[in-house]
């Protein structure tokens, strides 16, 4: 079903119906419960793509909502349902659930990083795989030599520096539904954490900042099972050292994160790893609080410095960076978000590289 792009009223691209396949990690349920960020980005793409008249079709946990048609592929999200021992054993049961009849489909749009490669690149439906984790490990390099041919998408331009000869199709940003967040006018009394607890994402960092500049701080944090010794060996002790200052909230989601964000003087990103995005930056902008991160990744192509946030390279950078927040403004930061990081311009992002994809297949078909 090979549709058109035309130009619509006020310059948006308005587009025919596509028939969409969306590919997504089943370790957390679309949208997840509490932490997760690419099954989130998932939903949030999913539910603009129904909106804007396209007709979707979901492979995820049998948990999630949707307005899509959901193919379920497990019955819950396996990150914390302890039944689930072999997690790699139920993606492939999903494989197989999406290559059954690729006629269904005018694309298919992973989010499984390359496990679907020796499958797609054998079939006849077009397809893309958004890579959504850091590519800056010498194994990828291997295996993308092998399969160089694969149509990529990066979410930030920076993510591509260790791999640039892939056969990347586009950068897009993240993008969160307008609604999802308030803005919060008036700065909160406390700096926040929210995250996942690993040695990249440098806690001990945040502490330090906040213990420097007298401000409390508020952690809101998931721990996985292989951070579990990094947690009690280095930050269990930072906590108990720093209890007078340092409230740890444990994993929260929903409406929780709304206040937790909107509610913060600043939040403190101190990243110590190739952030390929880092979807907290825009939550918390969309709730008006400004950002300060360490220059690492996508950061610097999130966060404009000086005016929804300040990037800085180190814990004293940081304390300045923290007093100096009273100068930005908080409208502005839900301002930048709208006009970069909302859900409807991620899926416009998208519907042009799926046109591309689907066009340059049709070209190479032979005529009827």
């Amino acid at each position: 079903m090979l549709m058109l792009a035309r130009a619509g009223h006020g310059g948006r691209r308005q587009v025919g119906r596509l028939r969409i396949a969306q590919v997504a990690p089943l370790y957390e349920s679309v949208p997840p419960k509490c932490y997760g960020g690419t099954e989130r980005v998932v939903s949030y793409l999913t539910e603009e793509l129904v909106r804007q008249g396209h007709q979707v079709t979901l492979f995820a946990s049998g948990d999630s909502l949707t307005a899509a048609e959901l193919v379920p592929c497990c019955p819950n999200a396996l990150r914390l349902d302890r039944r689930y021992v072999d997690q790699l054993a139920h993606h492939y049961v999903m494989l197989e659930e999406v290559f059954q009849d690729t006629s269904r489909f005018d694309l298919i749009h992973f989010h499984i990083d390359y496990l679907h490669y020796p499958l797609s690149t054998r079939q006849p439906c077009p397809y893309l795989s958004t890579l959504h984790g850091r590519l800056d490990l010498p194994d990828l390099a291997t295996l993308y030599r092998k399969y160089s041919g694969v149509p990529v998408v990066s979410i930030s331009d920076a993510q591509r520096r260790p791999l640039p000869w892939l056969n990347w199709q586009g950068t897009v940003y993240h993008g969160l539904p307008p609604g999802l967040h308030s803005l919060r006018e008036r700065p909160g009394k406390y700096l926040a954490f929210l995250g996942r607890i690993s040695p990249e994402k440098r806690l001990d960092w945040a502490i330090d900042i906040a213990r420097r500049t007298g401000l409390p701080l508020k952690i809101a944090a998931k721990i996985s099972a292989h951070d579990e010794e990094y947690f009690k060996a280095e930050i269990q002790p930072l906590l108990r050292q720093s209890a007078s200052f340092v409230e740890f909230l444990g994993e929260i989601g929903g409406d929780d994160k709304d206040e937790f964000l909107g509610n913060a003087y600043a939040m403190l990103f101190p990243i110590d790893w190739p952030e390929p995005f880092g979807l907290v930056m825009i939550e918390s902008l969309a709730c008006g609080t400004p950002v300060i991160a360490y220059r690492r990744g996508s950061v610097p192509e999130v966060v404009a410095d000086g005016v929804t946030g300040f990037i800085v390279d180190n814990v004293a950078a940081g304390v300045r960076a923290v007093e100096r927040t009273a100068t930005l403004s908080r409208r502005k930061c839900r301002q930048v978000f709208e006009e970069r990081f909302t859900a409807d311009r991620m899926a416009d992002d998208y519907v042009a590289i799926y046109e591309q994809i689907v066009h340059a297949k049709a070209a190479t078909l032979p005529v009827q």
